[in-house]
């Protein structure tokens, strides 16, 4: 089974970097087979890396007014994703463009995971906010049970 996890954000834009922190968490955790990238900015390139793959977990900060560090699940390959994950961090192509137009072209993987974490500040040069940080590990902790559902 060809598994992928994608962490997208900014590093250097306080807590869009959730998801590049929970890819590099996870990077040494995983299962010897499982992909983990990071996308930085654009994600243009994630429809590409949904390609063959039979299950896909995608992290990334999301500004939807819940409360910080707050997480949702979407099972994306089943419904759309909401807006709060295109423009809510640095990305003018985000998670929910790069879905919809993998679902366009008939090439979404059956599954595809996505996990939000609200943010709190997206400002250039801050560091991740306090309430961002147990969310992450979270995140990890949730993903790294997902896939072993898949073993």
């Amino acid at each position: 089974m060809n598994v992928l996890v994608l962490g997208a954000g900014n590093s250097f834009r306080g807590d869009d970097a959730a998801g590049i922190l929970a890819a590099r968490k996870l990077r040494a955790l995983v299962p010897r087979g499982v992909a983990v990238i990071e996308r930085e900015g654009e994600l243009a390139g994630a429809v590409e890396a949904f390609l063959g793959q039979d299950a896909v977990f995608v992290i990334d900060a999301v500004q939807s007014g819940a409360q910080p560090g707050s997480i949702v699940r979407l099972e994306a390959h089943a419904r759309p994703v909401p807006v709060c994950f295109s423009r809510s961090s640095t990305h003018a192509f985000g998670i929910a463009e790069a879905v919809e137009l993998a679902r366009a072209l008939g090439t979404l993987p059956p599954q595809v995971v996505v996990y939000g974490i609200e943010g709190k500040s997206f400002a250039a040069g801050a560091g991740l906010s306090i309430e961002i940080a147990p969310a992450v590990d979270e995140v990890v902790e949730r993903v790294l049970g997902e896939i072993a559902a898949h073993a």
